[in-house]
């Protein structure tokens, strides 16, 4: 079973590689945050229960277009600062309000962000989820994401500061399961309980 940790907590006195949310004091590794403490055999880390998004190089966002400047384009994170694109990356034009995903590639020391790798989102919805459970709504090995997918048909990138493009044929259905996966992530067996409300909530729609 999960442990749930709080900030200073011992998570294990095993020599592991340190994961997220987590630091190395005496040899021992502790919680930096209110969270689950989980381990394999090579790394211990913390999943996050309360929080806000702390940008990481590699991560992939979703965001929208809000301004065009000589050199790029701000991209809206729901973060503290608007992040940037330069037109080196993306040389087709982007318009204001456009839905986009990229991938984080640099992280200055004021926590202000470049990305790169842009994709332009046509079409769809974006949903607001908390940072802090993002990982639980992607699951190991993307386990949570494909149900989710496949139990609403509809097509999710899941971005790590929290937003979510959806082209879905059920949204209702859709965000009764972001807010179940929120509300329930601290417990076991999540994926196959969202599976099970997914598929009692289509048989009672049929």
């Amino acid at each position: 079973m999960r442990k749930i940790v709080v900030p200073g907590e011992l998570v294990t006195e095993e020599r592991k590689r340190l994961g997220r949310n987590v630091y190395l004091r005496d040899g021992k590794i502790f919680s930096e945050v209110i969270g689950l403490a989980v381990e394999d055999e090579t790394t211990a880390s913390v999943v996050a229960l309360e929080g806000r998004y702390m940008p990481e190089k590699g991560d992939i966002v979703v965001g929208i277009v809000v301004g065009e400047k000589f050199a790029g384009y701000d991209i809206d994170l729901k973060y503290f600062y608007k992040a940037f694109v330069s037109k080196k990356e993306f040389m087709d034009s982007l318009k204001n309000h456009s839905v986009v995903s990229a991938r984080v590639d640099k992280v200055n020391e004021v926590n202000e962000i470049e990305l790169s790798n842009v994709r332009v989102f046509y079409g769809g919805i974006v949903i607001g989820v908390s940072p802090v459970k993002v990982p639980r709504i992607i699951g190991k090995d993307s386990s949570m994401l494909e149900v989710l997918k496949k139990g609403t048909n509809s097509t999710l990138v899941v971005g790590k500061n929290g937003l979510i493009w959806a082209k879905t044929d059920n949204l209702a259905l859709l965000e009764k399961a972001l807010e179940k996966i929120q509300r329930e992530s601290h417990l076991e067996n999540l994926t196959n309980r969202i599976s099970e409300f997914l598929d009692k909530n289509k048989k009672e729609a049929k």
